[in-house]
């Protein structure tokens, strides 16, 4: 069976010209700095995102440990969202290999971290305090909808850290995605931001790997840490040649994505049963099971199987949908029928 998958954009797998470009690439040893593959997808990344330079790591998550390893010394405090990836879904990386302390503050429902909350959120001058060294924000916000930052706000945070000498890090896993739903460019996006992770293996639909960007200096440092960490991978330009398609052609395509998420959200709208959230910002859908419905969400998810549908569950009673790539006009249908006779 052919299965319309849409636990996540992670499971995107590469397309012909992917495949094609990581079997044709010219690599080396990226250690020594000398896969050309790999330094033309840092130069570009960097170029795109305003930046002085990037690196190429293998994980999302590994590329936000490395920005807080870099921006932060031990004890250190990091005001992150309650509801963000880096606070809930990176396995304490930042308390547990960098001894940095989180401070958590409320996500707004738009995703937002309200500016009086970070302000108050900041540290004083006190032997009993932990210093406050960084602000992080999450572009889009998974858990709150997928939903998108604007620039304003973006700005406005970053002034924040401006004036209190504080370092701004933008967890951009799908910051294109926020970029295409706001239609502005990606570099005004992030300029507040002293660094940005970005992943390539979402939306933009390479089989592997993220990007870190920022000063040199930064990336010099982050570079040493990715050695320390087991980052370092040799001949990656075949993982690299997949991440330029990425950069060069997928990154535009993203507002059909995006318009599919509408339809799905439509569609799901006339299915008895379910409580869905707000219209999708960007490619995600979430919902949850209003009380009439007596099936498990285990169980939703293997009649949604049979039906050649793959979904996952966000909660006990919850649901989260994202489309991709790999998700067309034809698989929103069959997924909104599928549910259709599932709740029926």
């Amino acid at each position: 069976m052919e299965y319309v998958d849409l636990r996540s954009d992670t499971v995107t797998k590469p397309t012909p010209e992917m495949r094609e470009a990581m079997a044709e690439a010219e690599v080396g040893d990226d250690v020594y700095m000398d896969d050309p593959t790999v330094n033309q997808l840092q130069q570009k990344a960097a170029e795109m995102l305003g930046k002085e330079d990037a690196l190429f790591v293998p994980s999302g998550t590994m590329g936000n440990l490395l920005a807080l390893l870099v921006h932060c010394q031990r004890g250190d405090e990091v005001i992150v969202g309650d509801k963000s990836h880096i606070y809930l879904n990176e396995a304490g990386g930042m308390s547990a290999l960098g001894g940095i302390h989180p401070h958590p503050i409320k996500n707004q429902a738009d995703g937002t971290l309200a500016l009086d909350e970070i302000l108050a959120s900041i540290q004083t001058e006190d032997v009993h305090h932990t210093i406050t060294r960084l602000i992080c924000l999450e572009n889009t916000q998974n858990v709150c909808g997928g939903v998108v930052l604007p620039v304003e706000y973006v700005q406005a945070v970053g002034k924040i850290a401006q004036d209190h000498d504080l370092f701004l890090h933008m967890d951009g896993a799908r910051i294109f995605n926020a970029a295409a739903a706001l239609n502005v460019s990606v570099k005004d996006l992030v300029e507040p931001a002293d660094s940005v992770m970005f992943c390539l293996s979402k939306g933009l639909v390479a089989p592997v790997g993220s990007m870190l960007v920022g000063r040199r200096k930064f990336i010099t440092r982050a570079r040493h840490l990715r050695k320390m960490l087991g980052g370092g991978m040799r001949q990656a330009g075949v993982l690299a040649a997949a991440g330029l398609i990425s950069l060069e052609k997928l990154s535009t395509r993203l507002g059909q994505d995006h318009a599919r998420a509408k339809s799905l959200y439509e569609g799901l709208k006339q299915v008895r049963g379910l409580k869905l959230d707000a219209s999708p910002s960007s490619n995600m859908v979430y919902f949850d099971l209003l009380d009439e419905v007596k099936l498990r969400v285990d169980q939703i998810v293997v009649e949604m199987k049979t039906r050649g549908v793959l979904v996952d569950w966000a909660g006990p009673r919850r649901f989260r949908l994202v489309t991709h790539y790999w998700v067309d006009d034809a698989g929103v249908e069959k997924t909104v029928k599928a549910f259709g006779e599932v709740l029926k």
